[in-house]
């Protein structure tokens, strides 16, 4: 569905992403029930640093799938390489673009008048 020029699914994908990170991110999660689930609370920090990890996990990963193609490794193929490069890419960016919509939301609270 579009709204506005905006597409609802994508941003209900995110959502659904950011729920899953929440629950990687607490420990016993997978055993409450969606009600509790829903409740319980998840500390921002958690959540962001699960993010950035899962980031960085990426990106060593397709650092090391290059770099291994780049020393000849025969089960490393070309195309493996590149788009294990783009996964990284893509969740940089991704995570940048977070991070300027939260500074862009710091800087709208810290102008508002009280």
């Amino acid at each position: 569905m579009s709204i506005g020029g905006i597409d609802t699914s994508r941003i209900e994908a995110m959502v659904a992403q950011l729920r899953a990170a929440a629950a990687q991110a607490t420990p016993g999660a997978g055993a409450a029930s969606p009600v509790e689930q829903t409740t319980s609370r998840v500390s921002f920090e958690s959540l962001l640093k699960s993010s950035l990890d899962q980031v960085n996990e990426v990106q060593q990963q397709s650092s090391a799938l290059a770099q291994r193609f780049a020393m000849g490794d025969s089960t490393v193929s070309l195309s493996d390489a590149m788009i294990s490069l783009q996964k990284s890419s893509i969740s940089f960016q991704q995570t940048v673009q977070v991070r300027n919509k939260l500074v862009a939301a710091y800087q709208e609270i810290m102008n508002m008048g009280v």
